[in-house]
């Protein structure tokens, strides 16, 4: 780990031990213990973030008698995303709710989540997800940052919004001031598509979209949503071009010391979370998308393969990238792959 990483972490983590010294950050071993869990979310109450952790709760409650329970944070009160994952790799934070996005700073494979028009639709993410990629990229996080995944909940797939025009092919966006992550990639893909791509921070994005320093973004809906992005944009286009996780995690240290029984039990809550945080998701996608609209949004559906095809030379670029060819082995699980190679 780099000097400034480890300062960062060093004081972030002196930070939150204050507020988690008197919760118990080590658990005895012992089948009896009674306490609660610590869990931070990027979201706040009644979001599908919450609805998962809601479910993890209940579950792991059932499972353990009542002797374990759930205390939620809410809106990064924690920390940021980054900030959270780093606590919870040091012990400091016990569990947490974040987006992918800040991963592939942790690991490299996580940059898969960056990569545009990889995944055809739900179908296909969630069989990446729920088999042999979605094990390795949980092994591979969990052996470098000490950062266990129990559930792959999600964000879910992201859209375009704007001020200037409908879009329906990237040639709408051309010369649009479109703002990205702080991600190569990212940069690179709005590039592609022929914006002038600005990375800014998250907390900046309303007032420049507000002022006119920005025209466009991009997220999940229910983020756009939930930050009412529909008074300050006139647009939403369906996009799709990026699939968001956001994997409810645990920190290793702190799994670890709890029984056998009740590591069982979080194993056991953390899968049954599953489905249920992502129905929530889909319902409040659709409830979301709704609210936009009645708001005077304008719904474009895009030309899918223009946009592929415009994005593909960043597939292209990050190919050696990413390891264990990640991008060829994800794509090569679209429904539209092995429908052509059933026929061939």
């Amino acid at each position: 780990m780099r000097g400034w990483k480890k300062l960062r972490v060093i004081a972030m983590a002196a930070a939150a031990s204050l507020l988690l010294s008197s919760c118990g950050a080590i658990v005895s071993k012992d089948d009896d213990y009674e306490g609660t869990i610590n869990f931070s979310l990027a979201l706040g109450p009644d979001s599908h973030h919450h609805e998962g952790g809601k479910a993890f709760a209940e579950k792991l409650s059932e499972l353990t008698d009542g002797r374990i329970g759930v205390k939620f944070y809410y809106n990064n009160a924690l920390g940021g995303e980054r900030e959270v994952v780093e606590g919870m790799s040091i012990n400091s934070i016990q569990m947490g709710m974040a987006s992918t996005g800040p991963m592939g700073g942790f690991v490299r494979s996580f940059m898969l989540f960056d990569m545009p028009y990889l995944f055809e639709d739900l179908d296909h993410v969630y069989g990446v997800l729920d088999g042999e990629i979605g094990q390795e990229l949980a092994d591979e996080f969990l052996e470098t940052t000490n950062v266990r995944i129990l559930s792959w909940t999600e964000n879910g797939f992201r859209y375009e919004t704007n001020s200037k025009r409908p879009i329906e092919t990237p040639e709408d966006l051309q010369g649009i001031k479109h703002r990205t992550q702080e991600s190569t990639a990212q940069i690179q893909t709005w590039s592609a598509l022929g914006t002038d791509a600005i990375p800014m921070a998250w907390p900046e994005v309303y007032t420049a979209l507000q002022q006119g320093v920005i025209d466009s973004q991009e997220n999940p809906i229910a983020t756009i949503a939930d930050v009412r992005f529909f008074e300050v944009q006139d647009y939403v286009a369906m996009t799709q071009h990026v699939y968001s996780p956001a994997p409810m995690m645990i920190s290793e240290k702190y799994f670890q010391s709890f029984s056998e029984a009740d590591q069982q039990a979080i194993l056991e809550a953390g899968e049954y979370a599953t489905d249920i945080q992502r129905e929530a998701s889909a319902i409040q996608e659709d409830e979301a998308l709704q609210l936009m609209l009645d708001e005077g949004m304008e719904k474009t559906e895009i030309d899918r393969d223009a946009f592929v095809d415009a994005t593909r030379p960043v597939l292209d670029a990050w190919q050696d990238e990413i390891p264990r060819d990640l991008i060829g082995r994800v794509l090569e699980e679209a429904p539209s792959t092995r429908s052509e190679e059933a026929d061939g």
